[in-house]
């Protein structure tokens, strides 16, 4: 009998999922869907393999022996082929961590893009430090989680990214707003009006989701539910956040899939989001469950509508096409939902 999640599709994308021609996806196919063990013998395999061919290998091609990609400096531009994009990107492609490469990636962006705050910035030029304004709740976000992933959790200058996406979130702590990015505690940010983005909050409960449950302070853990609380506040299907400068209707974004993901959002990464935060199973959920099952193809792929191609150090997907990548996230997503006996 096929598990929960696979039987509610409408073909079993799991062996095209799992072919060895695509490692990178095999290893997170067998370690998110399967649930195999890092030291698996499979998943070691498939991991090595994944770091010897594209589109990781492609990735780390293009990085300069200093550890900088496109530029050297803060890392944020140009988008989306800079240092700090293509480490999230190797992040959500699974990249091994310790690899030195990754590592040698990871000390140059945390030394060259955190902020006095403790925040990661931005500078356009890249020429400069980021200084504390430029600090965001989409760009620390994914930072942290990425460093996280990459085995960083332990370093003190993530600890004080964490402690300020968490101080940002709740208002607690000392930590200074800026018109221009943070005008307030929640997910307020300058990019959106001043009101709280929607954007911004995913990638930051991603960031907070993925610090242990057994080693999350007391505030990390207010911050990660009250991102949950609202996310978990509006239909993600129909994404109706707060929107800024005269918006009515949703940015069409919210509703074209994608891979990887930068600073947009799209719905399946909320819930991926509320899924980590452990809210797999809520009720409130269930139009979003069907919306997404409704963009599946008729073996049961998902395509990739936001592929940034032609913009990243190399090409992933070809938009519009069945994505490996974007069905992987889908399956995962609902095997959560599954596992949580949730509105599958």
């Amino acid at each position: 009998m096929m598990d929960g999640w696979r039987a509610a599709l409408r073909g079993d994308p799991l062996p095209w999922l799992l072919d060895e021609a695509t490692p990178a996806v095999r290893h997170l196919a067998l370690r998110g869907l399967l649930g195999r063990a890092p030291e698996d013998p499979d998943v070691v395999s498939a991991r090595e393999a994944a770091m010897r061919e594209p589109p990781i290998a492609a990735f780390l091609a293009a990085q300069d022996p200093a550890g900088w990609w496109s530029r050297p400096g803060s890392g944020y531009g140009p988008k989306y082929a800079s240092t700090v994009w293509s480490l999230v990107f190797l992040d959500q492609m699974g990249a091994y961590g310790e690899d030195p490469r990754i590592r040698t990636g990871c000390e140059y962006l945390i030394s060259h893009t955190q902020t006095t705050n403790g925040g990661f910035g931005a500078v356009a030029s890249g020429a400069a430090r980021p200084a504390p304004s430029t600090v965001v709740h989409c760009l620390n976000g994914n930072l942290v989680r990425a460093l996280i992933g990459f085995g960083w959790l332990d370093d003190e200058r993530v600890r004080q990214a964490i402690d300020w996406q968490a101080a940002a979130i709740t208002g607690e702590g000392e930590i200074r707003f800026y018109r221009s990015s943070l005008p307030g505690p929640g997910f307020r940010c300058g990019a959106n009006d001043g009101q709280p983005c929607a954007w911004g909050a995913a990638k930051a409960v991603l960031a907070l989701a993925r610090v242990p449950a057994d080693q999350r302070a007391p505030h990390v853990q207010r911050a990660l539910d009250a991102g949950r609380d609202f996310l978990l506040g509006r239909d993600p299907a129909v994404a109706d956040y707060p929107m800024g400068w005269g918006n009515t209707r949703p940015n069409s974004s919210w509703f074209r899939l994608g891979f990887p993901s930068g600073y947009v959002t799209d719905v399946l990464q909320v819930l991926e989001a509320l899924a980590e935060a452990g809210a797999a199973g809520d009720e409130r959920l269930r139009h979003a469950v069907e919306w997404l099952l409704t963009q599946q193809d008729e073996q049961g792929r998902w395509a990739n509508r936001y592929a940034y191609e032609g913009k990243m150090a190399a090409d992933i997907d070809v938009p519009g096409r069945p994505s490996k990548w974007v069905t992987l996230r889908a399956c995962r997503f609902l095997r959560a939902v599954a596992e949580a006996g949730g509105p599958l």
